[in-house]
């Protein structure tokens, strides 16, 4: 048999590369540009997906990457009119098995010095960002038959840093947005689940010392492609029980007591 992500077989709607062709999942990444959303759409590409990476920083419009296999919009996940534009476009596919919804971003800074436009910016694009997602798709989510929704949130939902209040309260949303989200849905075939990262190094040039990697229980730490596993099982029939849940993925960070 061949092999899955879990060792097992491909599941329904998987394409196995050098092989037979089955009808391909269409898949949908927000902030797909770098980081965890590469690692995401390297991940879905590798098992045969059609995968739409969005990012404002990509140009305009529906486009295909012919050197890297997959199609590209630019989008910013904050505006209404772009996200709806971005659903037109994205229809000529007819539905919309996956959405990762990860687009993010963070500004650190005092809150008597957090100004009023940069706190709507970070809500706007953490937490709105991800409603308009699944507003304006949900057609063509309904029209896959079964299809998931994976938000990314963070630990920050849990714990914090001082000066992060925008980007924790938006995370802390995402939580509570994946578990409403999946009441509503769920008659409708969709399962929503999300997954907060700890520390996940996107810098492949970071310097990390001992003392960093020994945070963590498992004795490292994450990598993006720690993120892109996770959303590959939430997305396969094997999670097919499995909505309405956070899981948190930080190599044991958020549970080991530290004493100094």
């Amino acid at each position: 048999m061949p092999q899955s992500c879990w060792g097992r077989r491909y599941a329904p709607g998987y394409r196995r590369r050098g092989g037979g062709t089955v009808n391909k999942r269409t898949v949908v990444v927000t902030g797909g540009r770098r980081g965890i959303g590469a690692a995401v759409v390297a991940a879905f590409r590798e098992r045969g997906d059609r995968v739409i990476a969005l990012d404002k920083d990509y140009p305009p419009g529906l486009a295909a990457d012919e050197d890297n296999g997959f199609w590209t919009y630019g989008a910013d996940v904050c505006c209404p009119e772009q996200v709806a534009d971005f659903a037109e476009a994205v229809g000529k596919f007819g539905s919309i098995h996956v959405l990762v919804n990860n687009a993010g971003i963070g500004i650190t800074k005092p809150l008597e010095e957090l100004s009023v436009a940069e706190w709507d910016l970070v809500l706007n694009t953490n937490l709105r960002g991800p409603v308009l997602m699944v507003k304006y798709t949900l057609p063509l989510l309904k029209a896959a038959g079964k299809a998931c929704v994976v938000n990314i949130a963070s630990t920050r939902a849990f714990m914090s840093e001082p000066n992060t209040e925008a980007y924790s309260a938006s995370k802390g949303g995402i939580v509570a947005l994946t578990h409403a989200l999946a009441a509503s849905l769920g008659p409708c075939g969709i399962r929503v689940n999300c997954i907060s990262p700890g520390w996940i190094e996107t810098n492949p040039e970071a310097k990390l010392t001992p003392e960093d990697h020994s945070q963590h229980l498992v004795g490292r730490v994450g990598v993006p492609d720690d993120i892109a596993r996770a959303c590959i099982y939430l997305a396969s029939p094997e999670a097919g029980f499995i909505t309405g849940t956070n899981l948190t993925i930080d190599g044991g960070m958020t549970v080991k007591m530290i004493y100094v």
